[in-house]
């Protein structure tokens, strides 16, 4: 054990520095292929690692501190991240009151049953990543399924199923299809792949044995907790879309941008606005300022001329 932690590697800012390099000959050849997506990959390159530096900061001092309000304040932080990521940036559809219901399930769904903060925030950090995927699936497959096939779930009302009846398919697929992730990367692990955790473990000089149970425990955890979130926002979003009247409410889906986009499209509108205003400004001086130099130049030009007859006409009557 000793042997393996004095033989691990420190990592400096320049090995970052070599790693960042192989990302920008990606956005190089990006550039040279015309795939347009080099920019955007060495912006996300940019966020990851100075996003990484202020997280290694902070769990630094939350680590020395042992606080357990700052480690609960941190972990509230990173599931609240996650909601504005899942109703933001992911969710093709909204329902109402959809902020509050993701994130107290992934609330419910990502609290590891131990405490220690250096094991702690991590495990949470895993278990969000992986439960955001979880839900944006469920919630974008229920929505759209609601939405534009809802004469499906119509027909068993129609035909006297209650509300639960009705969306039962519809639950069931939206589950199967949330929890396929999770099964596909359990049964690969060891056969094809060596997983993150378990490879972050061996590089920190743990047993190879340790590492291997770590790596079980934790996807264990990060199926159980994908099961339980995607399970809670089903339901929460199936019972908002089909009241307890048994009636299907399509106007409760919000199929537009979301309001974030929608304020960030405008101010873009108004900055192009405003930046043209000003360019087509500038172009109106520069057009006057232009003319007023070119009618000072003719004044001038008008008047050197009687000036250069006059000194011609004395030169040919004097020779001088």
């Amino acid at each position: 054990m000793d042997e393996r932690a004095d033989s691990t590697a420190l990592l400096t800012w320049g090995n970052v520095g070599l790693g960042f390099a192989f990302v920008a000959f990606d956005a190089i050849v990006s550039y040279g292929f015309g795939l347009g997506v080099g920019m955007p990959l060495i912006t996300a390159a940019v966020r990851c690692v100075v996003q990484l530096a202020l997280m290694a900061l902070v769990l630094q001092k939350i680590f020395e501190a042992e606080n357990p309000w700052g480690v609960a304040g941190l972990a509230f932080l990173l599931n609240l991240l996650g909601t504005i990521e899942v109703v933001v940036n992911k969710a093709k559809m909204r329902f109402d009151r959809m902020f509050p219901i993701v994130l107290l399930s992934m609330l419910c769904s990502t609290i590891p049953p131990f405490w220690t903060p250096d094991q702690y925030i991590p495990i949470v950090g895993m278990l969000c990543g992986s439960t955001i995927s979880g839900v944006v699936i469920t919630l974008n497959f229920v929505l759209k399924e609601v939405y534009e096939n809802r004469d499906k779930i119509e027909t068993y009302l129609a035909f006297g199923a209650s509300r639960l009846e009705a969306c039962q398919p519809v639950a069931k697929e939206a589950l199967r299809l949330a929890l396929t992730p999770p099964i596909n990367q359990m049964s690969v692990l060891g056969i094809i792949s060596i997983p993150g955790m378990m490879t972050g473990a061996l590089l920190g000089g743990a047993p190879v044995q340790q590492a291997a149970r770590l790596q079980m425990v934790i996807m264990f955890m990060i199926a159980a907790a994908s099961a339980l979130a995607a399970i809670l926002v089903t339901g929460a979003a199936l019972a908002t879309v089909v009241d307890g009247e048994h009636r299907v409410r399509p106007e409760r889906v919000d199929s537009a941008a979301h309001w974030v986009w929608r304020g960030r499209a405008r101010a873009w509108a108004w900055a192009k606005a405003r930046a043209g205003g000003a360019v087509r400004w500038v172009r109106r001086r520069g057009r006057g300022a232009f003319a007023n130099i070119r009618e000072v130049v003719c004044m001038h030009m008008l008047f050197k001329i009687p000036l250069a007859l006059e000194e011609y006409l004395i030169y040919e009557q004097t020779g001088l």
